[in-house]
């Protein structure tokens, strides 16, 4: 090996041996399991951390799992006054993804024969109510908006995890509901018994 090659394969085991080392140094988050470590402020739904997920009965021998990729969400959030929390969330119905075995499921879910997002581009949860059960479960209601329809629904929600991460204020949630298809219109008898949605999401503050 001559002198060149040796100063440059010294030079990549330093790069190495300082990335690792600014690695182990890191110190992770230790995530609060009090809703209350979440200063007050304005929150933003994190995409990239949020799962949106729709449990439907296959006539009646199993579930179905359709997952909504694009949402977007502001949370209002004063942990020493529920009364003046506030939700809002979006959600792209056009950004069903289902598990297709060579067909455009997706894709016909999304037509006019089912949600239509042609005629109705936008899903919505809008919150009328937060209930804290405890430090880290609660209750919020709200009205829910599917295909131009709005009716009543609650969210089970669970805290996961609340406080600093890596530098910004977090919190984390896991939330159940289960709505009844026929209030929203959704076709007979594909959308028969009721649909459970799961959603886990992060919001981090903004203001």
């Amino acid at each position: 090996m001559n002198l060149l090659s040796r100063i440059a394969l010294v030079g990549a085991l330093a790069g190495v041996a300082a990335a690792g080392a600014a690695q182990a140094q890191m110190k992770m988050p230790t995530p609060s399991k009090d809703y209350r470590a979440a200063p007050a402020g304005a929150y933003a739904l994190d995409q990239s951390h949020t799962a949106i997920i729709v449990y439907v009965s296959h006539v009646g021998f199993s579930y179905e799992a359709f997952r909504f990729l694009a949402a977007s969400g502001k949370l209002r959030w004063n942990p020493a006054d529920p009364a003046a929390d506030a939700l809002q969330v979006s959600v792209d119905p056009k950004s069903i993804a289902t598990a297709d075995a060579g067909m455009d499921f997706s894709g016909e879910l999304a037509g006019a024969k089912f949600l239509d997002v042609a005629k109705f581009p936008t899903a919505t949860f809008v919150s009328r109510r937060f209930r804290p059960i405890d430090a880290t479960h609660g209750k919020v209601d709200g009205d829910l908006t599917i295909m131009g329809v709005t009716r009543p629904a609650v969210f089970d929600v669970t805290l996961v995890g609340a406080g600093n991460e890596f530098g910004r204020q977090t919190l984390g949630i896991h939330a159940q509901s289960e709505i009844a298809p026929n209030a929203y219109g959704l076709p007979q008898p594909f959308f028969g018994a009721p649909i459970r949605l799961v959603i886990d999401a992060e919001f981090h503050k903004t203001a």
